[in-house]
């Protein structure tokens, strides 16, 4: 099993400890290192700055949003940054919900995500592969477009700049099992934002039949302490916001994630809370089973423990969330 860094986005501004955590998990032997975006920062040039300042991580986005740019735009980032840092990058993409499509992208959220989806998918590889011009008679991607608001002077295209990798591995965040199923189908891995090793049967029974080579790369929480309530809180947190506030009480994937994980009851009261205002309620209503669960948290020798748990399923990478140096440490010790 691998390991990678997951930096996620920024908060309020950019946070001055990514870079040199990132060149320490390098030195450490880490082989892959992850940001994100959400309404806020970006994930390409983050990545960018850190591939000047590395020479050996692989470098990968988890995600960037399908929303945020059509999939030609996206495709011209990945091919541009693989040039740059000399074949690292991985492109990493999720579509998001309807709040945040919608709000924030200011673009309809698709009646059909697996369909858009997969359209998304065929433009970037058509891009990354160019061997023709770009075509797609999509209903959700059309290359070239074709729609009634057009001039009609639209023609295929492929792309100036030759890609340096044809194969630049593509890898989808998905929750459902439908969409699980279909990750494996057509990409090259699959980054959950949930995983615990007890419970595969939460994502399908697609999960039970991967391709050779195909990538599990799931984001964890990691935390070297002594007191498991204690580093559980952060984890409490994440969660709490992302159960109660990242989608609506009717459409939230996060928390029917959570109810497949056998703890429906709890997602439903997370998100009543959360809506109501009453945040810090929600965070409490967070099971410390669920999240100990989903994360590697306390003593050394718990976390070398629960750890063999994670070896023994399909993940290929862990990526850990951890902004402490000796955490990553430790980890990088006990996978060896």
């Amino acid at each position: 099993m691998r390991l990678g860094l997951a930096l996620g986005y920024w908060g309020r501004g950019p946070d001055a400890g990514h870079v040199p955590l990132a060149v320490e998990a390098e030195r450490l032997g880490y082989d892959s290192v992850w940001t994100a975006e959400s309404w806020g920062s970006d994930a390409f040039t983050p990545l960018t700055w850190i591939a000047a300042r590395t020479s050996t991580i692989r470098l990968g986005t988890g995600v960037a949003q399908m929303a945020a740019r059509t999939p030609t735009a996206t495709a011209m980032h990945a091919l541009t940054l693989d040039h740059l840092s000399g074949g690292r990058m991985m492109l990493g993409l999720g579509l998001s919900g309807p709040q945040v499509v919608e709000g924030w992208y200011g673009r309809p959220f698709p009646a059909s995500p697996l369909t858009a989806t997969r359209e998304y998918v065929d433009v970037v590889r058509q891009v990354l592969r160019r061997q023709g011009p770009v075509a797609v008679e999509g209903r959700f991607h059309p290359v070239p477009y074709r729609g009634p608001d057009g001039t009609g002077l639209g023609r295929p295209l492929k792309p100036i700049t030759h890609p340096l990798r044809s194969d630049l591995p593509v890898l989808l965040g998905a929750e459902g099992p439908r969409n699980v199923a279909q990750t494996i189908r057509i990409a090259d891995g699959w980054l959950p934002l949930y995983w615990a090793p007890s419970r595969p049967e939460a994502y399908g029974e697609a999960v039970r039949k991967l391709p050779e080579g195909f990538m599990v790369a799931p984001l964890a929480q990691v935390r070297v302490c002594d007191d498991v309530a204690e580093g559980l809180l952060p984890v409490k947190a994440m969660l709490g916001f992302y159960i109660g506030g990242m989608g609506h009480a009717a459409r939230n994937f996060h928390a029917d994630l959570m109810a497949r994980m056998g703890f429906e009851e709890q997602a439903r009261r997370i998100q009543e809370l959360f809506l109501a205002g009453r945040r810090e309620e929600a965070v409490r209503a967070v099971p410390d089973a669920f999240a100990d669960e989903i994360s590697l948290v306390g003593p050394r020798e718990r976390i070398a423990e629960r750890l063999a748990a994670w070896r023994a399923g399909p993940v290929t990478d862990l990526l850990a969330v951890s902004p402490d140096p000796h955490t990553l440490r430790v980890l990088a010790e006990l996978n060896s």
